[in-house]
């Protein structure tokens, strides 16, 4: 089951994907009673009850509702309630191509999970054009995530209770500014500039997910392909994240945790392969969808 945001006819929606994923369900016509008026609204309010009628109608093999050739794909949280919760260096491969990659391969890499935000005033959805700023830095970069939402509010939460606090997982691209990022030191300013949170295109509910997450993530950029592994992958699996990061830390219904991107990022080429002018980013997550974005 696949939650999305969309427009149509100048009005935003809140629908699921139906089963051959050519039609929109709007949950205003599914659940008229319950008012839901966006995802993160979902999040917080759904019931068991409310997941069994979408079910329900989600199955039917005959396609109905909206075409979604006839809707604009939104990003399924346009704007978080908080900052984003980045992961750094999650992949063994991307370590090693990164700037905290190894000198001495006799020395361990961080023994836990590394953490930064990112500021997302809007965060855009597939299709949607990224300012470059390329007069500011034209070291642009592209990487590809999982993205887990969380569902329940928590803290202190337990590896073996993780699971309970996911609401579903979309794709994200953590566009980054990389002499911003090294001229500061911490990663804030060059990880947040304007249009450079890409989120969606669709939420795959966490129920329909294997779990631990089991996905492969690819990032092409004007067709070729740059980036591919698997969640599998991951030095610090999402159990490990969200009960590390909730330690003393309140997690709450809405919340975005990037796991971290795999090798093959721009600055990871010799010489380095950056973004530019018109060039087309395609992220994608097996069994989650692409992302399709175009710097100008």
């Amino acid at each position: 089951m696949k939650f999305v945001w969309y427009e149509k006819e100048g009005k935003k929606q809140l629908g699921v994907l139906q089963k051959d994923e050519t039609h929109i369900l709007s949950l205003k016509d599914l659940l008229p009673e319950r008012g839901f008026q966006d995802l993160m609204d979902f999040i917080e309010r759904h019931t068991p009850e409310d997941i069994a009628v979408i079910r329900r109608e989600v199955e039917k093999e005959q396609p109905h509702g909206t075409p979604l050739m006839d809707v604009g794909v939104l990003s399924p949280i346009e704007r978080p309630r908080h900052d984003i919760i980045c992961v750094g260096v999650n992949y063994e491969a991307h370590l090693k191509e990164s700037t905290l990659g190894l000198k001495d391969p006799k020395l361990d890499g961080p023994k836990d999970p590394v953490y930064f935000s990112k500021r997302a005033v809007s965060i855009l959805g597939t299709e949607e054009p990224i300012e470059g700023f390329l007069s500011l830095d034209n070291a642009l970069d592209y990487e590809v995530e999982l993205a887990v939402l969380i569902g329940k509010e928590g803290r202190d939460i337990p590896k073996e209770k993780a699971k309970n606090h996911i609401f579903g997982y979309t794709v994200f691209n953590d566009v980054s500014s990389r002499t911003l990022q090294k001229n500061h030191i911490q990663w804030y300013k060059g990880k947040s500039l304007d249009t450079h949170s890409i989120l969606g295109p669709y939420v795959l509910f966490a129920e329909d997910a294997a779990y631990p997450p089991d996905f492969i993530v690819e990032t092409r950029v004007n067709g070729e392909l740059r980036q591919k592994s698997s969640t599998r992958l991951f030095i610090h699996d999402v159990d490990k994240l969200i009960s590390d990061f909730s330690r003393g830390i309140t997690l709450e219904a809405g919340d975005i945790i990037a796991t971290g991107t795999p090798s093959g990022v721009g600055m990871g080429f010799d010489p380095p392969k950056f973004l530019k002018s018109g060039d087309l980013m395609e992220c994608s997550i097996s069994g989650i969808g692409t992302l399709r974005n175009k710097v100008r």
